[in-house]
């Protein structure tokens, strides 16, 4: 990817070229990137998976990487060992690096269908506007993250949908799961960066910390509870729930510390999130 990028920019990266990349990987996250194209695997298994998992990750990396050009002042406080606070690679190259990405992930969904090129469409416009404009409103902007991250589930569902319903079916219950949880996280991580956060007023700067913290824990218990309706109707054989109890346990623990640990919550809440992520695999491989 360092190649297109350096193209792409018209010069050579200067310097520690190793750094550089380790730069460019940090601000894709390609960790959470590469989890972002599990759920598309996970619903798609035909011949489009291969692009739709590709405009998945594509996406996820540029919006990852927009997000640390709009946060590179308050990343200084909140989060000093990202790629631009560290000086690895510039803001401008940051937001040059997320369009390019923006634009491979369209060219991506371009060989799925047009419903995934929609999605496409209509996420880059979605997450401009939160950069923009919600992420300073507070559970607004919470919520749109957790839909973005829903979608990806849709996502998947409409690159293989040829009529079966039961396909849309598993792809939206479990994007709804996940969109939950993610709010949950989303509401936790604001917490945890209250200090840092001068240029927004999130929902734990407008309602306090413990009410705030209740609010993520009950999009937590809320997806704690739905979680068993995929095994409940039949979607789902029970390695899936057995799995899907274990990512349970860590959301209610994650809940437990939302007030008093938000940082320990909100990772909590992330690796509850790659559990269930394995659990809807698992199901998904055993229909």
């Amino acid at each position: 990817m360092a190649w297109l990028v350096v193209v792409w920019n018209g010069y050579y990266v200067e310097g520690d070229t190793s750094a550089a990349m380790r730069g460019y990987l940090g601000l894709a996250r390609a960790v959470n990137a590469a989890i972002a194209g599990g759920p598309v695997v996970f619903v798609a298994r035909l011949v489009s998976v291969g692009f739709a998992a590709i405009a998945a990750l594509l996406f996820t990396s540029a919006g990852n990487a927009l997000n640390d050009y709009v946060d590179r002042d308050t990343d200084r406080i909140n989060h000093p060992d990202r790629p631009i606070p560290r000086g690895e690679v510039t803001p401008d190259r940051a937001v040059r690096f997320s369009s390019l990405l923006f634009a491979l992930s369209l060219v991506a969904a371009l060989y799925v269908n047009v419903e995934a090129v929609g999605i496409v469409a209509a996420n880059f416009i979605v997450i401009v506007a939160y950069e923009k404009g919600f992420k300073a409103r507070g559970a607004s902007g919470n919520f749109l993250i957790a839909y973005l991250v829903g979608s990806l589930f849709a996502f998947g569902g409409v690159a293989v949908y040829t009529g079966n319903t039961n396909v849309l079916q598993r792809a939206f219950l479990l994007g709804l799961l996940a969109a939950l949880a993610t709010a949950g996280r989303e509401i936790a991580k604001d917490i945890e960066d209250l200090a840092g956060d001068v240029d927004r007023v999130t929902l734990p700067k407008r309602i306090g910390v413990s009410s705030a913290a209740r609010v993520a824990a009950a999009c937590l218990g809320a997806s704690v509870v739905l979680s068993g309706i995929p095994y409940a109707i039949g979607i789902f054989p029970w390695p899936y729930l057995a799995i899907v109890l274990a990512a349970d346990i860590i959301f209610i623990y994650s809940g437990t510390y939302l007030a008093r640990n938000p940082g320990r919550a909100q990772r909590a809440a992330k690796y509850g999130m790659v559990v269930a992520l394995i659990a809807f695999l698992a199901g998904g491989l055993l229909v």
